[in-house]
């Protein structure tokens, strides 16, 4: 099998964030009724905000225009950090799940930093 990259879907960074996606939506499930067009819409739409980033600036024409998405998906990856830390805070997700939320985050982090260092050093 070959690890060539022959679309955003075979980016690990992509990968990762859409699991995050799809976790950010599973916990919050249980959030109180009345934050359901706060903190719950937030975080969800923060959360989609990081794969999405990463597909449409992998479909841009120049490598600059990629770091510029790849910046803001890492933007959006710490508003969902950050969410999940006021969510934890206030009680609607236990420990293990704000927990477990960050670890996701800091491992997307870590996949959005080395893919924009890879692009701003290549040639």
């Amino acid at each position: 099998m070959s690890d060539e990259i022959r679309s955003y879907r075979d980016l690990v960074a992509w990968q990762k964030a859409m699991a995050l996606a799809k976790r950010v939506y599973g916990a919050t499930k249980l959030f109180p009724k009345e934050e359901m067009y706060g903190l719950v819409q937030q975080i969800r739409r923060a959360a989609v905000s990081v794969p999405s980033n990463i597909a449409e600036g992998y479909g841009r024409g120049s490598r600059a225009d990629y770091v510029r998405f790849l910046y803001t998906a890492r933007g959006s990856l710490y508003e969902v950090e950050t969410q999940a830390l006021i969510s934890g805070d206030l009680g609607y997700l236990t420990d293990k799940q704000a927990d477990s939320l960050l670890e996701d985050t800091d491992e997307c982090s870590r996949l959005l930093g080395g893919l924009i260092k890879s692009l701003k050093t290549k040639k």
